[in-house]
Protein backbone atom coordinates (compact mmCIF):
# COMPACT_ATOMS: atom_id res chain seq x y z
CA UNK A 1 0.00 0.00 0.00
CA UNK A 2 0.90 3.50 -0.52
CA UNK A 3 0.56 6.09 2.33
CA UNK A 4 -1.14 9.12 0.55
CA UNK A 5 -1.61 12.53 2.37
CA UNK A 6 -5.02 13.70 1.63
CA UNK A 7 -7.38 16.36 3.42
CA UNK A 8 -10.35 14.64 4.52
CA UNK A 9 -14.21 14.99 6.16
CA UNK A 10 -14.43 12.73 8.75
CA UNK A 11 -17.85 13.97 9.85
CA UNK A 12 -20.46 15.62 7.78
CA UNK A 13 -20.77 18.31 10.93
CA UNK A 14 -17.00 18.92 11.25
CA UNK A 15 -14.44 20.85 9.00
CA UNK A 16 -12.27 19.01 6.36
CA UNK A 17 -8.82 18.40 7.85
CA UNK A 18 -5.30 16.57 7.18
CA UNK A 19 -5.83 12.93 7.07
CA UNK A 20 -3.67 9.99 6.06
CA UNK A 21 -4.72 7.11 3.59
CA UNK A 22 -3.02 4.28 2.15
CA UNK A 23 -3.52 3.84 -1.87
CA UNK A 24 -3.11 0.49 -3.54
CA UNK A 25 -0.18 -0.18 -5.75
CA UNK A 26 -0.30 -0.02 -8.94
CA UNK A 27 -1.30 -3.36 -10.93
CA UNK A 28 -0.13 -3.96 -14.65
CA UNK A 29 -2.62 -2.09 -15.81
CA UNK A 30 -2.82 1.27 -13.36
CA UNK A 31 -1.75 4.98 -13.66
CA UNK A 32 -0.14 6.23 -10.62
CA UNK A 33 -0.19 9.75 -10.57
CA UNK A 34 1.14 13.13 -8.71
CA UNK A 35 -1.94 15.45 -7.83
CA UNK A 36 -1.03 18.40 -8.91
CA UNK A 37 -4.08 20.19 -9.38
CA UNK A 38 -7.69 19.52 -8.01
CA UNK A 39 -11.15 21.58 -8.76
CA UNK A 40 -13.84 22.19 -6.00
CA UNK A 41 -16.90 21.80 -7.48
CA UNK A 42 -20.00 22.16 -5.76
CA UNK A 43 -20.69 18.34 -5.12
CA UNK A 44 -17.74 18.24 -2.94
CA UNK A 45 -19.86 20.32 -0.36
CA UNK A 46 -23.10 18.67 -1.02
CA UNK A 47 -21.28 14.71 -0.30
CA UNK A 48 -18.89 16.01 2.39
CA UNK A 49 -21.89 17.04 4.36
CA UNK A 50 -23.83 14.44 3.41
CA UNK A 51 -26.54 16.44 1.84
CA UNK A 52 -27.71 13.83 -0.33
CA UNK A 53 -27.54 11.19 2.39
CA UNK A 54 -25.16 8.38 1.25
CA UNK A 55 -21.75 9.66 2.21
CA UNK A 56 -19.38 7.46 3.59
CA UNK A 57 -16.94 8.81 6.06
CA UNK A 58 -13.84 9.31 6.62
CA UNK A 59 -14.06 11.14 2.66
CA UNK A 60 -11.51 12.47 0.36
CA UNK A 61 -13.54 14.49 -1.98
CA UNK A 62 -12.04 15.94 -5.12
CA UNK A 63 -13.18 15.05 -9.09
CA UNK A 64 -11.69 17.31 -10.87
CA UNK A 65 -7.66 16.45 -10.96
CA UNK A 66 -5.08 17.18 -13.17
CA UNK A 67 -1.50 15.42 -12.50
CA UNK A 68 1.75 13.61 -13.74
CA UNK A 69 2.68 10.28 -14.05
CA UNK A 70 4.57 8.77 -11.70
CA UNK A 71 4.43 5.47 -12.72
CA UNK A 72 2.38 3.00 -15.58
CA UNK A 73 1.76 -1.00 -15.55
CA UNK A 74 3.27 -3.07 -17.56
CA UNK A 75 -0.04 -3.08 -19.96
CA UNK A 76 -0.44 0.37 -20.04
CA UNK A 77 0.01 1.60 -23.52
CA UNK A 78 -1.19 5.03 -23.40
CA UNK A 79 0.78 6.60 -20.83
CA UNK A 80 4.12 7.32 -19.59
CA UNK A 81 6.37 9.07 -16.69
CA UNK A 82 6.01 12.32 -17.16
CA UNK A 83 2.87 12.68 -19.17
CA UNK A 84 0.36 15.00 -17.85
CA UNK A 85 -2.89 13.50 -17.35
CA UNK A 86 -6.57 14.40 -15.70
CA UNK A 87 -9.31 12.13 -14.00
CA UNK A 88 -12.37 13.05 -13.74
CA UNK A 89 -15.79 12.00 -11.50
CA UNK A 90 -15.61 8.03 -12.62
CA UNK A 91 -12.44 5.72 -12.02
CA UNK A 92 -13.65 2.10 -12.69
CA UNK A 93 -17.09 0.54 -14.42
CA UNK A 94 -18.15 -3.19 -15.15
CA UNK A 95 -17.00 -2.77 -18.82
CA UNK A 96 -20.16 -5.22 -20.70
CA UNK A 97 -23.06 -3.22 -20.54
CA UNK A 98 -24.71 -1.72 -22.67
CA UNK A 99 -23.97 1.57 -21.49
CA UNK A 100 -20.10 0.85 -21.19
CA UNK A 101 -20.24 -0.70 -24.64
CA UNK A 102 -21.99 2.61 -25.95
CA UNK A 103 -19.28 4.48 -24.02
CA UNK A 104 -21.70 6.34 -21.77
CA UNK A 105 -19.93 4.65 -18.74
CA UNK A 106 -21.49 7.20 -16.24
CA UNK A 107 -24.76 5.41 -16.33
CA UNK A 108 -23.11 2.02 -15.73
CA UNK A 109 -25.26 0.64 -12.40
CA UNK A 110 -21.80 -0.32 -11.20
CA UNK A 111 -19.78 2.41 -12.04
CA UNK A 112 -17.13 3.33 -9.68
CA UNK A 113 -17.48 7.12 -8.33
CA UNK A 114 -14.04 9.12 -8.10
CA UNK A 115 -14.72 9.30 -4.41
CA UNK A 116 -17.31 8.28 -2.18
CA UNK A 117 -18.11 4.99 -3.99
CA UNK A 118 -17.64 1.34 -3.07
CA UNK A 119 -16.34 -0.71 -5.54
CA UNK A 120 -18.44 -3.50 -6.42
CA UNK A 121 -15.93 -6.11 -6.75
CA UNK A 122 -13.37 -5.41 -3.78
CA UNK A 123 -15.68 -3.37 -1.68
CA UNK A 124 -13.40 -0.71 -1.04
CA UNK A 125 -14.32 2.50 -0.54
CA UNK A 126 -12.51 5.26 -3.17
CA UNK A 127 -11.27 8.40 -1.96
CA UNK A 128 -10.46 11.46 -4.48
CA UNK A 129 -8.00 14.14 -5.45
CA UNK A 130 -7.85 16.24 -2.33
CA UNK A 131 -4.69 14.17 -2.04
CA UNK A 132 -0.89 14.39 -3.07
CA UNK A 133 -1.45 11.24 -5.78
CA UNK A 134 -4.01 8.67 -6.89
CA UNK A 135 -3.74 5.30 -8.15
CA UNK A 136 -6.17 4.69 -11.03
CA UNK A 137 -7.19 2.45 -13.72
CA UNK A 138 -5.23 3.55 -17.61
CA UNK A 139 -9.39 3.24 -19.08
CA UNK A 140 -10.31 6.11 -16.59
CA UNK A 141 -7.39 8.12 -17.35
CA UNK A 142 -7.15 11.09 -19.75
CA UNK A 143 -4.55 12.61 -21.78
CA UNK A 144 -4.16 16.53 -20.93
CA UNK A 145 -2.31 19.18 -23.28
CA UNK A 146 1.19 19.90 -22.64
CA UNK A 147 0.52 23.77 -23.29
CA UNK A 148 -2.40 24.47 -21.51
CA UNK A 149 -2.67 26.30 -17.87
CA UNK A 150 -2.95 23.10 -16.24
CA UNK A 151 -4.56 24.15 -13.02
CA UNK A 152 -7.45 26.38 -14.86
CA UNK A 153 -7.59 22.40 -16.96
CA UNK A 154 -8.27 20.98 -13.79
CA UNK A 155 -12.24 22.57 -13.78
CA UNK A 156 -13.07 20.63 -17.60
CA UNK A 157 -12.89 16.91 -16.13
CA UNK A 158 -16.53 17.89 -14.22
CA UNK A 159 -17.64 21.45 -15.23
CA UNK A 160 -16.07 20.78 -18.79
CA UNK A 161 -17.58 17.89 -19.92
CA UNK A 162 -20.92 18.38 -17.21
CA UNK A 163 -21.49 21.66 -19.94
CA UNK A 164 -20.07 20.01 -23.52
CA UNK A 165 -21.87 16.85 -23.35
CA UNK A 166 -25.89 17.68 -23.87
CA UNK A 167 -24.36 20.66 -26.39
CA UNK A 168 -22.89 17.72 -28.41
CA UNK A 169 -25.63 15.56 -27.63
CA UNK A 170 -28.58 17.90 -28.77
CA UNK A 171 -26.30 19.14 -31.81
CA UNK A 172 -26.19 22.68 -31.19
CA UNK A 173 -25.46 23.77 -34.35
CA UNK A 174 -23.55 27.66 -35.44
CA UNK A 175 -25.82 30.41 -35.56
CA UNK A 176 -28.17 28.87 -33.11
CA UNK A 177 -29.85 30.86 -30.31
CA UNK A 178 -28.38 28.87 -26.76
CA UNK A 179 -29.50 29.81 -23.65
CA UNK A 180 -27.59 29.65 -20.21
CA UNK A 181 -28.79 29.65 -17.18
CA UNK A 182 -27.00 30.46 -14.23
CA UNK A 183 -23.38 31.98 -14.74
CA UNK A 184 -21.49 30.29 -11.81
CA UNK A 185 -18.81 27.37 -12.45
CA UNK A 186 -20.99 25.48 -14.93
CA UNK A 187 -22.79 27.98 -16.31
CA UNK A 188 -19.23 30.20 -17.38
CA UNK A 189 -17.94 26.61 -18.97
CA UNK A 190 -20.97 26.76 -20.54
CA UNK A 191 -20.63 30.32 -22.04
CA UNK A 192 -16.87 29.33 -23.21
CA UNK A 193 -18.28 26.33 -24.83
CA UNK A 194 -21.57 27.47 -26.97
CA UNK A 195 -19.10 30.16 -28.12
CA UNK A 196 -16.76 27.91 -29.62
CA UNK A 197 -19.46 26.00 -31.17
CA UNK A 198 -20.37 29.40 -33.24
CA UNK A 199 -23.91 29.71 -31.11
CA UNK A 200 -25.68 33.15 -30.40
CA UNK A 201 -24.81 32.32 -26.37
CA UNK A 202 -27.75 34.26 -24.05
CA UNK A 203 -26.74 34.31 -20.91
CA UNK A 204 -29.95 34.02 -18.05
CA UNK A 205 -29.00 35.73 -14.79
CA UNK A 206 -30.51 37.30 -11.63
CA UNK A 207 -27.71 39.91 -11.00
CA UNK A 208 -27.37 42.65 -13.14
CA UNK A 209 -23.77 42.98 -12.26
CA UNK A 210 -23.07 39.70 -14.32
CA UNK A 211 -23.84 41.30 -17.00
CA UNK A 212 -20.71 42.54 -18.44
CA UNK A 213 -18.81 39.57 -17.00
CA UNK A 214 -21.19 37.46 -19.49
CA UNK A 215 -20.11 39.01 -22.07
CA UNK A 216 -16.35 39.26 -21.20
CA UNK A 217 -17.03 35.76 -21.64
CA UNK A 218 -18.76 35.03 -24.75
CA UNK A 219 -22.41 35.77 -24.70
CA UNK A 220 -23.99 38.57 -26.98
CA UNK A 221 -27.22 38.61 -24.69
CA UNK A 222 -27.64 39.02 -21.18
CA UNK A 223 -31.32 38.92 -19.90
CA UNK A 224 -32.51 39.08 -16.59
CA UNK A 225 -34.29 36.43 -15.54
CA UNK A 226 -36.59 38.25 -12.83
CA UNK A 227 -37.80 40.66 -15.64
CA UNK A 228 -40.86 39.62 -16.73
CA UNK A 229 -41.31 42.18 -19.38
CA UNK A 230 -37.13 41.28 -20.58
CA UNK A 231 -38.14 37.59 -20.57
CA UNK A 232 -41.57 37.82 -22.70
CA UNK A 233 -39.17 40.05 -25.80
CA UNK A 234 -37.58 36.29 -25.97
CA UNK A 235 -40.86 33.89 -26.23
CA UNK A 236 -40.50 31.52 -28.86
CA UNK A 237 -37.28 32.05 -29.90
CA UNK A 238 -34.57 29.79 -28.33
CA UNK A 239 -32.91 26.45 -29.89
CA UNK A 240 -31.70 25.10 -26.92
CA UNK A 241 -31.35 26.22 -23.10
CA UNK A 242 -28.93 24.37 -20.66
CA UNK A 243 -30.16 25.23 -17.35
CA UNK A 244 -26.78 25.00 -14.79
CA UNK A 245 -28.78 25.75 -11.29
CA UNK A 246 -28.59 23.73 -8.57
CA UNK A 247 -31.39 24.88 -6.28
CA UNK A 248 -35.04 24.90 -6.80
CA UNK A 249 -36.72 27.31 -9.30
CA UNK A 250 -39.12 28.20 -12.06
CA UNK A 251 -38.91 25.41 -14.91
CA UNK A 252 -41.80 26.85 -16.90
CA UNK A 253 -40.38 30.59 -17.38
CA UNK A 254 -37.85 29.12 -19.76
CA UNK A 255 -39.84 26.64 -21.37
CA UNK A 256 -41.88 29.51 -22.80
CA UNK A 257 -38.92 30.63 -24.37
CA UNK A 258 -38.30 27.76 -26.79
CA UNK A 259 -39.10 27.61 -30.09
CA UNK A 260 -41.11 24.90 -31.57
CA UNK A 261 -38.78 21.43 -30.77
CA UNK A 262 -37.06 23.03 -28.61
CA UNK A 263 -34.81 21.56 -25.77
CA UNK A 264 -34.54 22.65 -22.16
CA UNK A 265 -31.69 20.85 -20.30
CA UNK A 266 -31.09 20.04 -16.70
CA UNK A 267 -27.64 19.96 -15.35
CA UNK A 268 -28.05 21.10 -11.73
CA UNK A 269 -29.36 19.08 -9.23
CA UNK A 270 -31.22 20.78 -6.27
CA UNK A 271 -31.79 19.82 -2.59
CA UNK A 272 -35.16 20.12 -3.40
CA UNK A 273 -37.33 19.27 -6.36
CA UNK A 274 -38.44 22.12 -8.92
CA UNK A 275 -42.04 23.57 -8.82
CA UNK A 276 -43.57 21.43 -11.23
CA UNK A 277 -44.34 22.08 -15.10
CA UNK A 278 -47.25 22.69 -16.66
CA UNK A 279 -47.44 19.94 -18.95
CA UNK A 280 -48.78 22.69 -21.77
CA UNK A 281 -45.88 24.21 -22.12
CA UNK A 282 -44.53 20.90 -23.64
CA UNK A 283 -47.14 19.68 -25.36
CA UNK A 284 -48.45 22.84 -27.38
CA UNK A 285 -44.82 23.31 -28.88
CA UNK A 286 -43.39 20.05 -29.13
CA UNK A 287 -40.82 21.10 -26.54
CA UNK A 288 -38.20 18.82 -24.72
CA UNK A 289 -37.63 18.79 -20.94
CA UNK A 290 -34.35 16.63 -20.46
CA UNK A 291 -31.47 15.97 -18.39
CA UNK A 292 -27.43 15.49 -19.09
CA UNK A 293 -25.06 13.89 -16.44
CA UNK A 294 -21.49 14.31 -17.12
CA UNK A 295 -20.20 12.19 -19.89
CA UNK A 296 -18.11 8.69 -21.05
CA UNK A 297 -14.29 9.13 -20.94
CA UNK A 298 -14.19 8.64 -24.77
CA UNK A 299 -16.96 12.08 -25.44
CA UNK A 300 -14.24 13.75 -22.30
CA UNK A 301 -11.62 13.20 -24.05
CA UNK A 302 -13.14 14.64 -26.65
CA UNK A 303 -14.05 17.36 -24.71
CA UNK A 304 -10.74 18.11 -23.31
CA UNK A 305 -9.24 18.33 -26.99
CA UNK A 306 -12.07 20.63 -28.06
CA UNK A 307 -10.83 22.78 -25.38
CA UNK A 308 -7.27 22.26 -26.13
CA UNK A 309 -7.84 23.14 -29.83
CA UNK A 310 -10.27 26.50 -29.25
CA UNK A 311 -7.72 28.03 -26.08
CA UNK A 312 -10.67 27.46 -23.95
CA UNK A 313 -9.89 26.80 -20.28
CA UNK A 314 -11.61 27.54 -16.54
CA UNK A 315 -11.93 31.00 -15.08
CA UNK A 316 -10.17 30.37 -11.74
CA UNK A 317 -8.87 31.01 -8.11
CA UNK A 318 -6.12 29.17 -6.88
CA UNK A 319 -5.67 28.57 -3.51
CA UNK A 320 -3.79 26.09 -0.77
CA UNK A 321 -5.38 23.25 0.54
CA UNK A 322 -5.68 24.79 4.27
CA UNK A 323 -7.71 27.57 2.72
CA UNK A 324 -10.37 24.52 1.55
CA UNK A 325 -12.97 25.34 4.28
CA UNK A 326 -13.04 29.20 4.00
CA UNK A 327 -13.22 28.32 0.24
CA UNK A 328 -16.07 26.08 0.39
CA UNK A 329 -18.20 29.28 2.83
CA UNK A 330 -17.64 31.52 -0.23
CA UNK A 331 -18.83 28.97 -2.98
CA UNK A 332 -21.65 28.63 -0.62
CA UNK A 333 -21.78 32.36 -1.89
CA UNK A 334 -21.16 32.87 -4.68
CA UNK A 335 -17.97 34.21 -4.07
CA UNK A 336 -15.77 32.92 -6.58
CA UNK A 337 -14.92 33.58 -10.84
CA UNK A 338 -15.64 30.78 -11.32
CA UNK A 339 -13.80 27.81 -9.72
CA UNK A 340 -11.74 27.28 -7.03
CA UNK A 341 -8.76 25.04 -8.09
CA UNK A 342 -6.50 23.82 -5.13
CA UNK A 343 -2.72 23.41 -5.26
CA UNK A 344 -2.30 20.18 -4.22
CA UNK A 345 1.51 20.39 -3.85
CA UNK A 346 1.04 22.84 -0.99
CA UNK A 347 -0.45 19.34 1.18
Amino acid sequence: MIPTKTYAALDPKKPLTAFTIQRRKPGKNDVHIKILFCGICHTDIHQARNEWGHSIFPMVPGHEIVGQVVAAGASVKKFKKGDYVGVGCMVDSCGTCKDCKDHVEQFCNTVSYTYNSQDPKTKEVTYGGYADSIVVNQKFVLRVSKTAKLAAVAPLLCAGITTYSPLKKWKVQPGQKVGVVGLGGLGHMAVKIAKAMKAHVVVFTTSNNKSADAKRLGAKEVIISNNANEMAKHALSFDFILDTVAASHDIDQYLNLLKRDGTMCLVGVPNAPHPAVNPGNLVLKRRQLVGSLIGGIKETQEMLDFCAKHKIVSDIETIPINYINTAYERMLKSDVKYRFVIDMQTI
